[in-house]
């Protein structure tokens, strides 16, 4: 399974960047994050016909939104909680059976956050620390088995996974209230399978901001981008690929696409 994880910061206007990534990579299954449209107005027709024959999304207009697109059948996780009571579009979720038993993929977008990072100042800010919590326990309570989880999770948890450890200690992101409750979320049960492949020591992005007029040059990334797996499933793990220079395309996302290959093959 070539699976792709990917904040497209809107499904129509980067369609044509989606087409140009299936046919260079051909991804079995990509699950995208920030969608920004509505279900009437989801492209269905025009994803069906690049192959992606099962589909499953939750969107809204103009805000958040997450879909999965798959070459292979799956059968969609309808049993998932609400989280924070908001109808937000931030989670959905796969099942795929497989000759060793059902592999579930996790799909989510993590709000942003804001800019303050005080929760007396910022009711964003104080949203995901609450979203966290709540997916936090959630994964305590149901421990993952055979679970695969990627998104865009909006926090860099470790030191090299942002351009400068120190000047963004403050910075929504990477600040220690998120990054120790993405250690907790982690320790539910899955493997950061991206440090797994790249050392802890490397610096490893996914994400350059616009406001940087030459990203490439300054370099000032952030690892906001995120695949886990459950322990049961890392024998199957050979290989993850930031697609980096998808960033220098024309009208990109932010975010850049993520690529792992996972020794799996699920059945109809």
């Amino acid at each position: 399974m070539r699976l792709m994880t990917w904040n497209i910061n809107s499904l129509r206007l980067r369609l044509p960047l989606l087409q140009r990534l299936d046919a260079q990579h051909r991804p079995d299954v990509i699950c995208l994050q920030e969608t920004k449209v509505s279900d009437p107005l989801f492209p269905l027709q025009a994803l069906q016909a690049l192959g992606f024959e099962h589909v499953h999304f939750a969107g809204m207009k103009s805000y958040n939104g997450v879909a999965i697109l798959s070459r292979l059948p799956f059968t969609p996780m309808t049993e998932l909680p609400v989280w924070c009571q908001r109808n937000d579009c931030r989670h959905i979720g796969a099942a795929f059976e497989t000759p060793t038993g059902p592999l579930l993929l996790h799909n989510f977008y993590v709000p942003a956050g804001g800019d303050v990072p005080d929760v007396a100042l910022n009711d964003k800010f104080a949203h995901k620390l609450d979203f966290v919590d709540e997916v936090t326990r959630w994964f305590t309570d149901t421990p993952p088995r055979r679970s695969v989880l990627v998104g865009d999770l909006n926090i860099a948890p470790l030191e090299q996974d942002v351009w400068s450890h120190k000047q963004l200690l403050n910075v929504i992101s990477h600040t220690p209230p998120e990054t120790s409750r993405m250690a907790d979320w982690i320790g539910t049960g899955f493997v950061d399978a991206m440090r797994h492949i790249v050392p802890p020591s490397e610096k490893l992005y996914t994400w350059w901001s616009y406001r940087n007029r030459d990203w490439r040059a300054s370099n000032r990334g952030r690892r906001l981008d995120h695949v886990w797996l459950t322990p049961d499933l890392m024998d199957s793990l050979k290989d993850i690929e930031v697609l980096q220079d998808v960033r220098g395309w024309e009208s990109p996302s932010d975010h850049v696409p993520v690529i792992a290959d996972i020794d799996i093959v699920p059945t109809a």
